[in-house]
């Protein structure tokens, strides 16, 4: 526990803009002459399977944020695919995983006036060595900004009940990635019920292509990947990708929970690929092992006007690429900051969230 002001942002899907929004704030006061320290304990951006190399986002806030924080004191936890099979192993200590989250707080709060802590990018993350973001939000005694998109009403749900997981401890929810199309929405009956059931909302902010995804062309060229629909539209930006490794119903269930999204799945998994097809929020999909799709997949996919890839590398193999390149699309770097430390100036309390004067 730190006597910090110390904020915890958290989200509840991955690609919300949560790292650019910490970040935004945590330079807004900085700039403003507090004193402001960072940290992300569980770090997930990494650039191996195993950990090795680090995540960027600590690396990019010593940069903005003048620190001089070693990396493994702003990033104690490396939550690589490596320690995460560690841990079902029983090979990790929580009590000293504990121990060492700790010591870093302890550290990156000394001498500090406000404390950023990024979080994850769900409220699930860490469960198994008992370090969630509501757990260590505990540990901090600190205060926590949800982070969601919006794109239905039904959305409505899974924020309440993030919400109500939190607790008392829960600052409010910032809507991020807003379209035009739902934004009236949002302001008009989904922030007034929020509201109405105890829940703060401290802004929406608009979607900006310039913070969010590559366009299914650009993924494509990247990939060195074959168009398999000439007519489809491959402007058309992606944000994150889904995996389709389950079956056909189940597929659905989930694909309709995602949006800006490619899916990648092996090309012989017509069942999938027809899930895929019938999700909103399915942007594109790639196809892999280089196996040639049903014909009735191809021609669903045209009328849809959803664009079909096809790569003769694995998934496993492909997967990684995919990430590689969004990541890529989505670097953030000190203009990605900059541009949205501008939204949230236009549309957020900046002052009353941070509990400051700026």
């Amino acid at each position: 526990m730190t006597d910090t002001n110390t904020l915890l942002v958290t989200s509840l899907e991955e690609g919300i803009g949560k790292t650019a929004i910490t970040l935004a704030l945590a330079t807004r006061a900085h700039d403003a002459g507090y004193d402001v320290g960072y940290m992300k304990p569980k770090g997930t951006r990494l650039r191996s399977a195993v950990g090795k190399t680090r995540d960027e986002d600590p690396m990019l806030a010593r940069e903005l944020l003048d620190l001089e924080t070693d990396l493994h004191d702003m990033e104690p936890i490396v939550y690589s695919p490596t320690f995460i099979q560690e841990a079902i192993r029983g090979r990790e200590d929580p009590d000293d995983l504990r121990k060492r989250l700790q010591e870093g707080i302890e550290t990156c709060s000394e001498g500090t006036d406000l404390l950023l802590v990024e979080g994850s990018s769900d409220l699930t993350t860490g469960s198994i060595v008992d370090l969630t973001d509501i757990d260590i939000a505990e540990l901090l005694d600190a205060r926590v900004l949800l982070v969601t998109g919006y794109d239905t009403p039904s959305d409505t749900d899974e924020i309440l009940s993030a919400a109500r997981a939190i607790g008392d401890r829960l600052d409010g929810v910032l809507f991020n990635g807003v379209t035009d199309a739902t934004v009236d929405e949002l302001a008009d009956d989904v922030v007034p019920f929020l509201e109405g059931e105890g829940i703060p909302v401290h802004g929406i902010l608009p979607r900006d292509r310039s913070l969010a995804g590559v366009t299914v062309a650009d993924l494509a060229r990247n990939l060195g990947a074959d168009i398999l629909t000439g007519d489809a539209n491959t402007d058309v930006h992606v944000e994150r990708f889904s995996v389709g490794a389950m079956s056909g119903s189940s597929a659905l269930e989930r694909f309709r929970r995602t949006r800006d999204a490619v899916v990648v799945t092996g090309g012989d998994r017509s069942e999938v690929q027809t899930a895929a097809l019938e999700a909103s929020g399915i942007k594109a999909l790639l196809l892999t092992g280089g196996f040639q799709p049903a014909s009735a997949v191809i021609g669903q996919a045209a009328e849809k006007n959803v664009p079909v890839l096809s790569v003769q590398s694995d998934t496993r193999t492909t997967i990684d690429r995919v990430e590689e390149v969004l990541r890529t699309g989505q670097t953030r770097n000190e203009a990605t900051v900059d541009r949205m430390q501008s939204l949230l100036d236009d549309g957020v309390d900046i002052e009353a969230l941070l509990s400051i004067d700026l």
